[in-house]
């Protein structure tokens, strides 16, 4: 079992940040022009022998819907997609497109933020204490122009390997409307419960992994409605797993839930200061809102939680994070 750190003083996240950083900073340790972070632990061999964990061929897509439908109730300026038409086919019909015999077309446009569903979490999209990934100036790094030195299109190619999912809810989730498993809100996991779910699966996390955690939040609002889903209380990773995602050396961190940390934050006054050190001080790429309920299901059924994981983010110029559709091929 790995135990980690004792919980941190409630009533000092800035004390608790700056040791939680002396402990797992990366900062020069792939050289000081480095752009992909933890990225740089997934080796061509390690994509190799994820390749080989494909044996049924059957793939789960893990993006929640691009939807106007979806999480996002303004806070911080996030709206959900706003899907507009441009051409239409009952503008074919009425022959009001321009085209030559009688072909027509229909043509669409779509306005979002680029956090607004399934993401990731770009190098540029947390500081501390003014400084980015790597000991960057943040204002040298991110302007009004975007993230010119780690924007999310530098890291395109890189989010291919071994997944590796830790259904952390249905071992220590209630389950009272059979779908598996959830923890409630403000449940904090802790590297205990790490430990305890990769024995009772029967794997290990190692350099390299795309780690995802499943905490059953994304399922239970599937059920009751969006709720305070962006932004309100939710299980979620204990500032204490900091030590543990460094010490097992994964590539990234995906969670089912909108802020990946539990919330409220384990401090009498915080506002995620697990993004604080794991971002800009480990260099580790980190998802959010990601759909891991049928992926789950599937694990859980054939006893297998390991798999390729694909899943490149949309490459928009100088992001800081950045929307996609991960996909889980077993």
């Amino acid at each position: 079992m790995t135990a980690g750190p004792l919980a941190p003083d409630r009533t000092d996240p800035e004390g608790a940040v700056a040791a939680a950083v002396t402990r797992v900073s990366n900062w020069g340790r792939w050289g000081e022009d480095d752009v992909k972070g933890t990225l740089n632990l997934i080796t061509d061999e390690h994509r190799r022998a994820a390749a080989g964990l494909v044996r049924r061929g059957r793939v789960f897509s893990l993006a929640q819907q691009f939807s106007v439908d979806g999480p996002q109730k303004g806070w911080r300026r996030r709206t959900n997609p706003v899907h507009t038409m441009l051409d239409t086919g009952t503008d074919a019909e009425a022959g009001v497109q321009g085209f030559p015999h009688g072909i027509g077309g229909a043509d669409d446009v779509v306005a979002m933020p680029l956090q607004c569903s399934t993401q990731w979490d770009g190098l540029g999209h947390i500081f501390d204490h003014g400084r980015a990934w790597n000991g960057r100036r943040a204002g040298a790094v991110v302007t009004s122009l975007g993230d010119g030195v780690t924007g999310i299109e530098t890291v395109a190619a890189d989010f291919a390997g071994r997944g590796v999912l830790l259904d952390v809810g249905r071992l220590f989730g209630d389950d009272p409307a059979g779908t598996g498993g959830e923890l409630p809100d403000g449940f904090a996991i802790t590297p205990e419960h790490l430990d305890a779910t990769c024995a009772a699966q029967g794997l290990e996390v190692g350099a390299g992994d795309l780690l995802l955690v499943r905490t059953g939040q994304y399922g239970r609002v599937l059920r009751e409605g969006w709720g305070d889903y962006a932004g309100g209380p939710a299980p979620g990773m204990s500032f204490r797993t900091a030590d543990w995602l460094h010490a097992h050396d994964v590539a990234a961190v995906a969670t089912d839930t909108w802020g990946f940390e539990v919330r409220p934050n384990e401090f009498d006054v915080a506002f995620q200061p697990l993004h604080q050190v794991v971002i800009p001080n480990m260099g580790l790429f980190v998802g959010e809102m990601w759909a891991l309920e049928e992926l789950a299901a599937d694990c859980a059924a054939d006893g297998v939680h390991e798999f390729l994981l694909v899943a490149a983010p949309l490459p928009v110029t100088g992001a800081v994070g950045a929307p996609l559709n991960p996909l889980a091929l077993k």
